[in-house]
């Protein structure tokens, strides 16, 4: 079952409506709610997600610059593709961006952040354990919100972003071939690593993680 819009609108209160918007497209881009090719109809969007015009065409105009949603002559915005043959490019790209957040998140975080670093990766092992991928994906997004914020570094979290939602997508599309409780461990490892303010440990993290991803896209392809 996927993922219903209230579940996916749950987050800190702290984020902008914008940003609020950009995580809900992204949940439905990435749990293919939103199908590769379908048209992006504005009125859909504010139904399905409560939110005002305004927040989501902010959203919708990042998500088309950093290319999850593709301008078409004649047929307006579209979803863009699933591009597997370029899937190995692209977590060679997120492989160094990863290193640096996880290195910086690790010398940046606040007592906070490493708490909730820790929480959130804790909720992706019950979640995998459970075998709820509705769970696991929140979680990971979760995760993913709290070591950004923590790296403190926005030119990486930028370009890392449309990354991680195009690995996502892949994954969710692909889950038949993947190890969810392997993925959990794996950010586990990232997680407490960074909680432990080990920059050089937290790096080498973010490579295993990216080495499973690797992994998994070389068997759905291969």
């Amino acid at each position: 079952m996927l993922a219903t819009p209230e579940k996916i609108l749950t987050f800190p209160p702290k984020l902008r409506a914008a940003d609020v918007a950009y995580d809900a497209i992204e949940s439905m881009i990435v749990t293919l709610q939103l199908k590769p090719g379908s048209p992006v109809v504005e009125s859909e969007l504010v139904e399905r997600t409560g939110l005002g015009r305004t927040p989501l065409r902010e959203a919708l105009m990042r998500m088309s610059s950093n290319g999850l949603i593709q301008q078409m002559p004649r047929r307006g915005l579209i979803i863009s593709d699933i591009e597997a043959a370029e899937h190995m490019t692209l977590i060679e790209t997120r492989r160094v961006i990863e290193r640096l957040i996880a290195a910086s998140a690790a010398r940046r975080a606040t007592p906070q952040h490493r708490k909730d670093i820790i929480e959130c990766a804790d909720k992706m092992l019950v979640a995998a354990k459970r075998n709820d991928l509705n769970d696991y994906m929140a979680a990971d997004q979760a995760l993913d919100h709290v070591v950004h914020e923590a790296c403190r570094n926005p030119s990486a979290v930028a370009a890392v972003i449309p990354l991680i939602i195009k690995c996502r997508r892949f994954w969710y599309a692909f889950q038949h071939e993947g190890d969810i409780e392997e993925g959990a461990r794996c950010h586990m490892l990232v997680a407490k690593a960074i909680a432990k303010g080990n920059e050089e440990q937290s790096a080498k993290a973010a490579d295993g993680l990216m080495d499973y991803l690797e992994s998994f896209a070389r068997k759905v392809i291969g």
